[in-house]
């Protein structure tokens, strides 16, 4: 039986550009993500994520992208992702001396991030509306 575990990510945006951090080893590119700890919600651990891999502070939006799966260590992870409007970006945060940072284009993060499906909510991060957010218009 396959062992498979649950994870909650975020896709931290602000100003048209995205907050990607590097892996726990420093090899690749990725957005935070991690375990949804027991009695904790998806969007809580993806906030909890953005901030001790990222220093990010922000709101998810209302309803999660989507999913995807991986494989790692001969386990499959299946990571809930929520599009984050980034409100704060710190300069000292729990993961600053083993995580870069770095803030990229749509395009440049396509092409760090190995992962298929988190390619496509990374575009849909980009290109979806936002009718829970008010604009004002004048007549």
């Amino acid at each position: 039986m396959p062992i498979w575990v649950r994870q909650a990510a975020a896709i931290p945006v602000r100003d048209d550009r995205v907050c990607m951090v590097t892996s726990s080893s420093g090899r690749r590119w990725v957005v935070p993500k991690g375990q949804i700890d027991p009695g904790h919600t998806a969007g809580e651990a993806a906030l909890v994520e953005a901030w001790e891999e990222a220093g990010l502070v922000g709101v998810l939006d209302p309803e999660p992208l989507g999913t995807y799966a991986y494989e790692k260590l001969g386990r499959t992870l299946h990571v809930l992702v929520f599009r984050m409007t980034v409100t704060e970006a710190r300069d000292e945060w729990p993961e600053r001396h083993v995580r870069a940072r770095a803030w990229v284009g749509l395009d440049d993060a396509l092409d760090r991030i190995e992962e298929a499906g988190l390619r496509d909510l990374l575009r849909l991060a980009f290109h979806m509306k936002h009718p829970d957010r008010l604009t004002l218009a004048t007549a």
